[in-house]
């Protein structure tokens, strides 16, 4: 064999043995290019392959990034917000304390000196007291919750600094920051003037919400630029504070024996509490447990929710519920439980409430129960997260569904949100 043979034989098994070793081209990531979050409700695998997706030119998502990154650009010149800036303290006396107010009770009496608040409160149901978003925490805290996700989700799929560091500077703020961060207690949320220093049921102030920040953590955690490594330790420490509260605390307990969408809250915030702390256990426990606890007695046979029925705004409770349950379904996702799959005794099962949902959603009938306000794309994200499931009556809703404001963002966060603004 003549020396340029030899060498030519050499140079092709050494290209071969690199071939072998070294990963593909198109599986190398970009420079700088986030991983998959660890994300305790939305999936991380798909959020990553989505971006991979949207940096091939991927034109459907296009219209889908521009309706988010157009949400991320109102919050960059808002904030941040703090609970220490609010006008008197919570009846504890600490400034660092969460207030909020019940969104359903009202004066009875017009307020003097001798009676400021016009005490006592009665209860409208479903009727909104403008009181609440004056004088607590409760706007700001929404606000918190939706502009940290917003912007960290903007981050993830564009690249753009700027959209992390206001992301960080947010949390950093309400969570961290000695001089503004709220104490890890909800021990005077949705208190009532004269009546109550503050409820068990005020635990939905986060239930509802909290795992959107959750997530956006997880997404920062992938590089983002601006949250460091005591931002992610401190808030691994608030949140297991937080979660030892939830558990141990009257309030905790009381609200994880509610019977309607309060309970199924609970376990969400529970369950994404405890993925995010590194307790797995504790998160399947929570969703797995959730089938006999939740679905079996509040999902009646034909899909209807009798006790969100029960309410003024019926189908916004009907959807809202499910929007726990469709999170608490897909944490069960990332820990070995299918809630989808579950059938009670009489057939109850997640499928159903939403099946029960899509005349409504579709418009091709009425929604036969009260409701105050209905807003049909309530049921937006619920139907999708059905139709993602398997769902194949869900599946053929989808293109029938109304837009919700701000666009259709399932493809980029495939995981419902309450769509419709009212408290709960």
């Amino acid at each position: 064999m003549g020396t340029r043979l030899r060498l030519a034989t050499v140079l092709v098994a050494v290209a071969t043995i690199a071939g072998l070793l070294a990963p593909a081209a198109s599986a190398r990531p970009t420079p700088g290019t986030p991983g998959a979050p660890g994300t305790a409700v939305l999936d991380g695998a798909r959020l990553q392959q989505t971006k991979a997706r949207l940096d091939r030119g991927d034109h459907r998502l296009q219209r889908a990034v521009r309706d988010l990154t157009a949400r991320a650009d109102t919050w960059l010149d808002q904030g941040p917000w703090t609970v220490v800036d609010k006008p008197r303290p919570a009846p504890s006396g600490d400034v660092h304390d969460y207030l909020s107010q019940a969104p359903y009770w009202w004066p009875s009496r017009t307020p003097t000196t001798d009676n400021p608040w016009g005490c006592p409160y009665v209860q409208r149901d479903g009727e909104r007291n403008p009181e609440v978003d004056t004088g607590t925490d409760r706007q700001d805290l929404e606000k918190v919750f939706d502009s940290s996700y917003d912007l960290a989700l903007a981050w993830y799929y564009t690249g753009e600094r700027k959209y992390a560091e206001k992301a960080a500077h947010i949390l950093r703020t309400w969570f961290l920051a000695p001089a503004t961060r709220m104490n890890p207690h909800l021990n005077h949320a949705q208190f009532i003037p004269c009546r109550y220093d503050g409820r068990a049921i005020g635990i939905i102030d986060f239930s509802q919400s909290y795992t959107a920040v959750v997530d956006a953590v997880a997404i920062l955690e992938t590089g983002a630029p601006g949250w460091t490594v005591t931002d992610r330790t401190g808030m691994r420490q608030w949140n297991g504070d937080f979660l030892d509260w939830l558990r141990n605390s009257d309030f905790g307990k009381q609200e994880a024996a509610a019977t309607n969408n309060h309970g199924t809250f609970y376990d969400l915030l529970l369950a994404g509490l405890a993925y995010a702390t590194g307790d797995r256990e504790l998160a399947r426990g929570t969703v797995r447990d959730a089938a006999t606890r939740r679905i079996d007695p509040q999902i009646a046979a034909d899909g209807r929710q009798p006790l969100e029925l029960a309410r003024t705004r019926s189908w916004h409770y009907s959807t809202f519920t499910l929007v726990a349950y469709t999170r608490l379904a897909a944490i069960g996702q990332h820990v070995g439980v299918d809630l989808w799959a579950h059938r009670g005794p009489e057939g109850q099962s997640l499928v159903k409430a939403v099946r029960y949902l899509l005349p409504a959603a579709t418009d091709r009938a009425a929604w036969p129960h009260p409701e105050l306000e209905f807003l049909r794309f309530a049921a937006s994200d619920v139907v999708h997260a059905a139709a993602d499931a398997g769902d194949k009556e869900a599946r053929r809703a989808v293109p029938l569904l109304e837009e919700p404001p701000g666009g259709d963002l399932w493809v980029l966060r495939p995981a419902a949100e309450q769509l419709d603004s009212i408290a709960g």
